[in-house]
């Protein structure tokens, strides 16, 4: 079994495993738990109720952070014509149509997020085994499947994250800086976990939020009661 530093231990001091947080404390104890050397980012974990396996129990949105996640995300758009200099008007970092498919498909991953337009997806279908895996297979779901690509552009550079459940029904999303002000990074949980609870599938039965964790990259998990981080939300 291995030992626990001594940093881990200091943390575990200030976080009590067996009890269920409120967002705001859990926040305030998040950042007091920030002691690496370097800004931390603050992470939202969410177990749902759902089964990933079923098509109609997906769980797959977006969502603008009010506040950002304090990381700027370098932008891919594959699109053709016009859209090209649309999407460089707009701030994307790397722009191509059928060259940049290709070079994406021979190994290219310098980038954050992938935006592509409509009419060259049956050429960037192809990139699905390779983008899929990373979580940056463009979809019309995800709004990165669009004609609006400055519009798709803008909302990513200022914040737009995706959330959707993995194979074990956990989303993971970072919500912000441990740097950021507390009621910046309470605001940023409290809207995530709205468009969560909006994209509950009608499918699905019972509870919906099975449990919620909050945690910084080197820090330990905090709970947070998912009844009263219902209540809160909703309050906003």
């Amino acid at each position: 079994m291995s030992k626990k530093g001594k940093r881990y231990k200091a943390l575990l001091e200030k976080v009590d495993l067996s009890k269920q947080y409120s967002i705001s404390e859990a926040v305030a104890i998040a950042k007091e738990c920030a002691t690496a050397k370097f800004d931390e980012s603050l992470e939202l974990h969410v177990r749902l109720g759902v089964d990933p396996r079923h098509a109609d129990q997906q769980v797959r949105s977006t969502i603008v952070l009010p506040h950002g996640t304090g990381h700027t995300k370098k932008v891919c758009v594959i699109a053709l014509g016009d859209k090209q200099k649309e999407a460089q008007d707009a701030g994307a970092d790397i722009v191509g149509g059928e060259d940049l498919v290709k070079e994406i498909a021979e190994g290219r991953m310098d980038f954050d997020a992938v935006i592509a337009t409509p009419d060259i997806m049956k050429s960037a279908g192809r990139l699905g085994k390779v983008l899929g895996p990373r979580g940056l297979m463009p979809s019309a779901k995800a709004n990165t499947v669009t004609f609006d690509v400055a519009g798709a552009v803008k909302e990513i550079k200022a914040g737009r994250i995706e959330f959707r459940v993995d194979k074990t029904a956990i989303t993971h999303n970072a919500v912000g800086r441990a740097s950021f002000p507390v009621e910046n990074l309470e605001n940023n949980v409290k809207a995530l976990f709205r468009a969560i609870i909006k994209a509950r599938p009608a499918a699905v039965k019972g509870t919906y939020v099975k449990s919620v964790t909050l945690a910084t990259t080197m820090g330990v998990g905090i709970s947070i009661d998912p009844v009263q981080a219902q209540k809160d939300s909703a309050a906003e």
